[in-house]
């Protein structure tokens, strides 16, 4: 009875191999391409004050609004399970005030486009490919706005420094068959700060460090060719 019972679990795992979707691995020369939709949740805490000729309240305080937006990510195997991986996305943010200038709209509209490539080694679970990477990131910061509260405060000029930074990253894709398409999760955090100077006709009014250090959220789908 033993016999006959491995016999026919060996006969039924056969059929499981047999009916299961083959998936191709990750090899040197394969590109894949994902199309998500992606949080972008920044920081804005201010760290240090360099120039303050207007006196801000003690307890003064700032941080950036979150964006969603559609992203792309290409990227291309240089090696069996280890690619170079480039973004395309740009994300719009506010600043405000928090602690004593709570509400205070100091920055508008600001855009940020995150140029980005990281270095990822890919793991082969079979129809599960989990991923962590790391690489450089350069932050241009563009039509950043005064905010409808800087006026108040005498400025009626800010920009933001662009800046370079770190990001590091872990996903996974998940195979839905076997021509390449995938559902794919990614989580990027970055390291990167910008100086936002605030000025009137007359030159700085106010000029300050912030942390961005944004977590960068996406899910979305893929294809492997």
């Amino acid at each position: 009875m033993k016999f006959r019972n491995a016999a026919l679990s060996a006969a039924f795992a056969a059929k499981l191999v047999t009916f299961a979707p083959s998936v191709a691995a990750q090899e040197a020369g394969d590109v894949q391409v994902r199309a998500f939709v992606t949080g972008v949740l920044p920081d804005g805490e201010i760290t240090d004050v360099v120039v303050d000729t207007i006196g801000v309240p003690v307890g003064t305080q700032t941080e950036a609004s979150d964006s969603v937006v559609p992203t792309i990510a290409a990227e291309y195997f240089i090696a069996n399970n280890f690619s170079i991986e480039t973004i395309c996305c740009v994300t719009p943010h506010d600043v405000n005030g928090t602690g004593a200038i709570a509400g205070v709209e100091l920055i508008d509209n600001a855009i940020i486009l995150p140029a980005t490539v990281t270095a990822k080694y890919h793991f082969d679970l079979g129809g599960i490919k989990p991923y962590v990477g790391a690489g450089p990131a350069y932050f241009f910061i563009f039509s950043e706005n005064v905010g409808s509260g800087a006026p108040a405060l005498g400025i009626n000029d800010v920009d933001l420094s662009d800046e370079f930074g770190v990001a590091l990253q872990a996903g996974v894709d998940f195979d839905l068959n076997d021509n390449g398409l995938m559902l794919s999760l990614d989580a990027k955090r970055y390291f990167i700060g910008t100086t936002a100077t605030f000025s009137d006709n007359n030159g700085i009014l106010l000029q300050t460090e912030h942390d961005l250090d944004p977590w960068v959220l996406s899910a979305g789908l893929g294809i492997r060719f």
